[in-house]
């Protein structure tokens, strides 16, 4: 199914997870499969974060499409730049920071973990 840009919403939020800033969330998909909780582009302008927080029963994805940051995972900050991916796993911490001077723009997707067996 195609969405066009224009259909697309954008949410924003200010002072994400205890972050700095406003947040641009554009939302990729209208209707996800039940495994997937959020599947969005987001962009942090310079300056921008979104603090660090905890994942339960779910990995989340980002893919870096743009720009230049610092992401802290688990305690460990690293540098990223377009190009770049991470993965926060099931019970791992994460935040995410722009460190540049270009909007940092990132694809970010939320899988459920399935059930225990």
């Amino acid at each position: 199914m195609l969405r066009r840009e224009k259909d697309m919403s954008v949410e924003t939020r200010e002072r994400m997870r205890g972050g700095k800033g406003t947040v641009f969330i554009r939302h990729l998909a209208e209707h996800l499969p039940p495994m997937c909780r959020f599947y969005a582009e987001i962009t942090l302008h310079p300056g921008c974060s979104i603090g660090e927080h905890e994942h339960l029963g779910e990995t989340e994805l980002f893919v870096f499409v743009s720009g230049a940051g610092m992401v802290t995972d688990n305690g460990t900050h690293m540098k990223v730049k377009a190009g770049d991916a991470t993965s926060t796993p099931n019970g791992h911490t994460h935040s995410v920071a722009n460190t540049g001077t270009d909007d940092l723009v990132f694809i970010a997707a939320i899988i459920k973990d399935p059930p225990a067996a």
